[in-house]
C-alpha cells in the first residue's frame, strides 16, 4: 500500500495539490459546499493513480483543492462505500492520501436515517460517538503497523475542541443541532423494522452506510476527526414507509444551508 500511496500523492502534488490544511469529505446530495470554495485544482476519481471510483448515481466523483475561509482544503465530492463492491482499504485509501498531503483535520459529512424519533427529517446530528457494524475494520490488513499504530485507541474518535466549536456555531446561527451515536452498516439494503428496533437498543441515534470507516484511519493517522449526519429520513419500525430516494435527497438538500454554514464558521476558526 505505501508504493500505491506514493504514486497517488506524488501524481497529486505534480497537479498542484500543494499542503492542503484540512479534508472534507461530501456525502450523499452534499455537494454544494463546492460553491463556497475558490477551486484551484480539480481532477477526476477515475484520472488519479489508484483511486477507486464513486459508482452511486447521487456520488460525483471530483477531488477538488482550493480556498475556503482562506485555509487550504481538499475535497472529496462524492465518497466510497463497501456496498459499492470496494474493500474498507479501498473505502479510505484517500484519507491517507489527504494526510499524505499535509491535512492536519478532516471534516466528514453524510446522510443519515434517525432512529431517534426526537430527531426529525432535514435536522442535523453531529456525531459524538459511533458503532461499526460493518463487519470488519479498514486497520484489518497485513503491514498496517507501517502506516500507524495498529492497536489505534478509539476512545475518542471524534475531536471533542472542534465538537464544542460546532454547538457554539449551531448556536449563534439558530441552527438546530442534535449530538448522537451513529451506526454504520453495510448496504446497500435499508434496514428491516426489526434492525431498527435493534439499532435503537444497542444505542443508536442515527445510520448509514458510510463515515466510520474514515473516522477510523483518521484516528490511525492522528488527525483530528469531526463529522455531522444530515437526518434524510425517519426510522419509525411502528410506522415505516417504503423509501424514496428522490425524498431523502430532497431532505439533504433542505438541511444543506445549515451545514454549509457549520463547516463554513468553523474552518475559520482552525
Amino acid at each position: 500500500m505505501i508504493k500505491l500511496i506514493t504514486e497517488t500523492v506524488d501524481y497529486l502534488k505534480e497537479k498542484g495539490f500543494e499542503k492542503p490544511e484540512i479534508g472534507i469529505i461530501l456525502g450523499t446530495g452534499l455537494g454544494q459546499l463546492i460553491n463556497e470554495i475558490t477551486i484551484l485544482k480539480e481532477v477526476s476519481y477515475n484520472h488519479i493513480p489508484n483511486f477507486p471510483t464513486a459508482t452511486v448515481e447521487f456520488h460525483t466523483g471530483k477531488l477538488i483543492y482550493g480556498e475556503l475561509e482562506e485555509k487550504k482544503v481538499i475535497v472529496m465530492q462524492g465518497r466510497f462505500h463497501i456496498y459499492e463492491g470496494y474493500t474498507l482499504q479501498d473505502v479510505t485509501f484517500p484519507v491517507r492520501i489527504m494526510e499524505k498531503l499535509g491535512i492536519k483535520t478532516l471534516l466528514v459529512s453524510n446522510a443519515a436515517g434517525a432512529i431517534n424519533l426526537n430527531f426529525k427529517k432535514a435536522e442535523l446530528m453531529l456525531i459524538e460517538d459511533h458503532i461499526n457494524l460493518q463487519g470488519s475494520s479498514p486497520l484489518a490488513f497485513k503491514g498496517v503497523e507501517k502506516l500507524g499504530e495498529r492497536f489505534t485507541d478509539m476512545s475518542a474518535p471524534y475531536d471533542a475542541e472542534i465538537n464544542s466549536k460546532f454547538k457554539k456555531i449551531a448556536k449563534a446561527h439558530n441552527i438546530k443541532l442534535h449530538e448522537g451515536v451513529y451506526a454504520s452498516v453495510v448496504g446497500p439494503q435499508l434496514e428491516t423494522r426489526a434492525e431498527y428496533r435493534m439499532l435503537k437498543l444497542i444505542g443508536a441515534d442515527a445510520v448509514g452506510m458510510s463515515t466510520v470507516p474514515e473516522i477510523i484511519v483518521a484516528n490511525h493517522l492522528k488527525l483530528k476527526a469531526t463529522a455531522i449526519s444530515v437526518l434524510t429520513d425517519e426510522c419509525d419500525p411502528d410506522n415505516l414507509e417504503p423509501v424514496n430516494i428522490a425524498d431523502i435527497i430532497a431532505n439533504a438538500a433542505k438541511a444543506e444551508p445549515n451545514m454549509i454554514t457549520l463547516f463554513k464558521e468553523l474552518i475559520k476558526t482552525l
